[in-house]
């Protein structure tokens, strides 16, 4: 008999993470549905019906609909009695697990996206991370950072947790079509600029864009021609990011909300920059992965999962938090030594073959298989 399992998953359009478990997961073991808490059709609901996968929508737009959103996602699991519920992000694992707990479900296993962004950001928040870790059977924390943090701040026993990093197409990154990449430069006016200087991070401050924007005003000052990318370019820090902007010509910087081929918006960047503020407050960082992927010559912080395996000089040039300064003379670095770019992006691309998707779908299985 085939194990079913549910994913509860909320405000998402397109994520790569989901359609690759919909695709991938062992069809011959595991009988796979989700349930998507959007207030509308999305990329992911259209993903699974195409592949056949099982899907319903719960019509939710904010958290006045949770109510409602739990009566009818506790029923439906009382009726359809899955083995297993597997939540993803805050109001899919507040309302899955304890709708899954009154609906009986057995093995109740969400994964923990954050780090501590509401200790930090929403203290009122953490008590409802505390009633989900108690509810849950397993919590999946995708980096060691997440899981000392369950352990160390919010008590989470070491039994009940499994370490499943996110799983990526590293091969996409490799090399995307040389037409993909010029269509980007040309869409984002990047095709006579240099240095091209990314940054793919949220506007929140505690990725640190208060730090890494004044260390590319600087270097543009030497390079004249400097263009800035700021990708996934949305969220509440978006007006302290265009102040600091503001002594420059809108057509030195794109604003990018969403882009969906990341493999060629990489190919973009001479420089890519991620420099979040603490070693604790990035749960995972993608970016981390997909810039070495790349094999873009990057400046990291080391937080999230760059504290598992960044090393500087070997795969990156890693800086010091809150520091413009080191940022600064980190790119130029990188502009003035071509070669010290192209050695620790090449150590880089190898140093991240552990993050290939193959493995993740792997230790999924073994978690439902238990």
């Amino acid at each position: 008999m085939k194990i079913t399992v549910t994913y509860i998953v909320s405000n998402i359009d397109k994520a790569l993470t989901f359609e690759w478990a919909a695709e991938l997961l062992d069809k011959e073991k595991l009988d796979l549905s989700f349930i998507l808490l959007n207030p509308g059709d999305s990329a992911l609901e259209q993903h699974c019906k195409r592949l056949g996968v099982p899907v319903w929508r719960i019509t939710y737009r904010s958290k006045k609909d949770l109510p409602w959103a739990f009566i009818r996602l506790w029923w439906h699991l009382l009726t359809k009695r899955p083995h297993i519920v597997h939540c993803h992000l805050f109001d899919g694992y507040l309302i899955g697990i304890s709708a899954a707990w009154c609906a009986f479900v057995c093995t109740r296993i969400y994964t923990r996206h954050n780090a501590t962004y509401h200790r930090d950001y929403y203290p009122s928040m953490v008590k409802f991370d505390s009633m989900t870790n108690q509810m849950a059977s397993v919590v999946v924390a995708t980096t060691e950072n997440v899981k000392r943090i369950l352990m160390r701040e919010e008590g989470v026993p070491e039994h009940k947790i499994r370490t499943i990093h996110y799983g990526f197409e590293l091969e996409k990154f490799v090399n995307p079509p040389q037409y993909e990449i010029d269509e980007l430069a040309a869409k984002y006016g990047t095709k006579e600029k240099y240095p091209v200087v990314g940054l793919i991070a949220r506007y929140l401050d505690l990725k640190g864009l208060q730090y890494a924007i004044p260390a590319w005003l600087r270097l543009r000052k030497e390079y004249p021609r400097a263009h800035l990318i700021l990708a996934n370019a949305r969220g509440p820090y978006g007006d302290e990011v265009r102040k600091m902007l503001t002594s420059v010509s809108e057509t030195d910087y794109t604003e990018i909300p969403f882009e969906k081929n990341i493999y060629a918006l990489h190919h973009l960047f001479d420089i890519h920059v991620h420099a979040p503020i603490n070693p604790e407050i990035e749960a995972f960082g993608q970016t981390y992965v997909e810039a070495l992927a790349s094999s873009t010559p990057s400046v990291f912080t080391m937080s999230g999962v760059a504290r598992e395996f960044i090393h500087h000089e070997r795969n990156a040039l890693v800086v010091d938090f809150e520091n413009s300064e080191q940022i600064y003379e980190a790119m130029k670095r990188f502009l003035t030594d071509k070669r010290l770019g192209r050695k620790l992006a090449s150590q880089g691309k190898q140093d991240v073959q552990r993050f290939g998707v193959g493995r993740m779908i792997s230790k999924l299985e073994a978690l439902y298989l238990e």
